[in-house]
């Protein structure tokens, strides 16, 4: 006869015992006999209250999933001419983002002849990072993927759970 290593409802380890016998101590304290290790030999089963065992699990999951922050990354879009006032008010949402905990992409675009001038673009991320050097902290160095250069700013102080 198939025989189990058996834990009692207390949690106390009782010692291999057959499946017919752990099965009647179950039905005895008028719970649930689970198995807990099915790899091991011989396997082990628990004397336990199944559906109240399965609820606490699911609120524990629950718990958790609320607790996990979630960060997003927000793209900002800039092109080598864009002015000192585009650029404040660009840099002004970067800096609510970064405060919200989410990562930022800078993503600068060149159109044309603006591929000739990829220093000015190189200068405005450097710019960037700089006015936002106290929040944040460079991820991703600049680096040109055709005709864009992208940039990953992180915040360098996690998000506040509510």
């Amino acid at each position: 006869m198939p025989e189990v290593r058996l834990i009692d409802e207390k949690g106390e380890q009782v010692g291999v015992v057959t499946t017919y016998e752990a099965m009647r101590r179950a039905t005895e304290a008028g719970q649930d006999l689970v198995e807990v290790a099915a790899d091991a030999r011989p396997p082990v089963c628990k004397i336990m209250d199944y559906a109240k065992f399965k609820y606490q699990k699911s609120v524990r999951e629950r718990l958790a999933r609320k607790k996990q922050v979630r960060i997003e990354i927000k793209e900002v879009k800039f092109r080598p001419g864009t002015d000192t006032h585009d650029f404040d008010v660009k840099l002004r949402s970067m800096r609510k983002f970064l405060e919200d905990g989410d990562k930022v992409k800078c993503t600068l675009r060149f159109r044309g002849r603006e591929m000739a001038h990829q220093d000015l673009g190189l200068a405005l991320l450097k710019r960037v990072e700089e006015a936002v050097a106290d929040l944040a902290k460079v991820e991703q160095v600049p680096k040109l993927m055709g005709r864009q250069i992208t940039m990953v700013v992180a915040p360098s102080k996690t998000k506040k759970v509510p």
